[in-house]
């Protein structure tokens, strides 16, 4: 597979990504990042792992249908490492009536099986000074 190729197949993972948290789906969300192993640095610290990533997402996000609001990923930027690592970052915005969060992701992207899964995710949070609107 070419750099083109690979960078594709990462843009479609976070785009299908994206799909699934809009229409509730956290188990479909999760599905892009690597199962257990997955390192989520969050809130000035390392979070658990790709289970209690879930858990949070479903107790913080998921108490009524629509609940989660809409997410949308943006300035996505990939640079492939080696064929099998590449490195993402992203602005994120997510809408939701609890209060709206933005800021940027910074990924780290492994090819595992021949699919492309996000192995390490930091987040930087942005205060949102709007977060009702």
């Amino acid at each position: 597979m070419s750099d083109a190729a690979d960078v594709d197949a990462i843009r479609t993972m976070i785009a299908t990504m994206q799909a699934a948290w809009n229409r509730g789906d956290f188990h479909g969300y999760m599905a892009g990042f690597a199962n257990p192993d997955v390192v989520f640095v969050s809130r000035g610290r390392i979070q658990k792992d790709w289970q209690a990533t879930l858990d949070h997402y479903i107790a913080d996000y998921g108490g009524a249908p629509g609940s989660q609001g809409q997410l949308a990923f943006t300035n996505i930027r990939v640079e492939m490492l080696a064929p099998d690592a590449a490195q993402l970052i992203s602005d994120y915005r997510l809408v939701r009536a609890a209060g709206n969060q933005t800021g940027v992701n910074t990924r780290l992207m492994r090819k595992r099986d021949n699919k492309w899964v996000i192995a390490l995710n930091h987040v930087s949070q942005i205060e949102d000074r709007d977060s009702k609107g």
